[in-house]
Parts: C-alpha cells; structure tokens; sequence
C-alpha cells in the first residue's frame, strides 16, 4: 500500500485507513452512518478529501472516551458542508461539548480514585462498606453506584452536578 504524497488533496480508502489507523471496513461504516463521505470517481472508486482525516480522528477519539455515535454524528452534522471545516469550525463544536467533557473526566476520575473503596451499590462486601454505607443505608436513596455516580448524587438539581 503507498502512503499517500502529503500534497494531495484526495485519498484512497486504503491511504486513508493507512494514515487514520482505522480499518477501510470501519471507515465504509462510518460513511453508512453519516459521520464522512465521499466521492466516486469515473470508475466507481471513492476518494476522500484530506480534512476526512480530521473527521476520522475526532470520531475515534470519541468513541475511546465513551461517546456514542449519535452524539458524534450530531456534533459533525454542525461542521459546513462544502467547504473544509476552519480553526473556529472546530471551535465551535468543542465548546458545545465542554460542559458534557467536563461531567465525563468528572466521572473517571471518581472511578479512579474511589473503586476500591465502597461505592455505595449495596453490595457490602468491603470492609469500607460497614463505615461509609452502614445497613446499606444508600440503598433508601435509589438504585446504582451512589457515592460514584454524580448524576445519582443530587437528582434535584442535575445540571449543579
């Protein structure tokens, strides 16, 4: 396979999943879903616009951290079509997402830092349990991870989490 000239404006579907690290397959669904496209050449062979590298590394980069398709769909679906997505294009689109990235890293680190100790699920099965859910006292409050989960923790007021 070549690796595609650092100047050309258009790559194959090999030169592109060469240069993503994504496998052509996935970047075929990636077109059925919507998230790139491209064009057919005489011959019926898709070509894809460099800046679909771009595209391909803030769908993958999203999908590793946990963010379903659709939310990823959505968030390209505001990019311009027709022209290469600029510096404030892409701006644009992170500051939609900050509050979302910030309650995410807001969770893996709680996961981080608290799963070794009593999490709150009602299972008792730590030492820690006894102190911090005594009788699982947690339990009364509803279902789920109670210390961990910050969407469990203040249910009045979830947009304060």
């Amino acid at each position: 396979m070549s690796t595609a000239d650092w100047r050309a404006k258009e790559l194959t579907p090999g030169q592109l999943s060469e240069r993503s690290g994504v496998a052509v397959s996935a970047l075929h669904f990636y077109e059925r879903e919507g998230l790139i496209s491209s064009r057919r050449t005489s011959g019926n062979q898709r070509r894809y616009t460099r800046e679909t590298l771009r595209r391909v590394a803030f769908i993958r980069i999203s999908q590793r951290v946990g963010i379903p398709l659709s939310e990823i769909r959505s968030a390209l679906d505001r990019l311009p079509e027709g022209r290469t997505p600029t510096r404030r294009d892409w701006e644009t689109l992170s500051t939609t997402w900050r509050a979302d990235l910030d309650d995410r890293i807001d969770q893996l680190i709680r996961l981080r830092d608290n799963l070794t100790g009593c999490i709150g699920c009602g299972c008792l099965s730590l030492g820690s349990c006894k102190l911090v859910n005594e009788r699982d006292r947690l339990g009364t409050d509803g279902p789920g991870a109670r210390v961990l989960d910050t969407h469990l923790n203040c249910p009045e007021k979830p947009e304060a989490c």
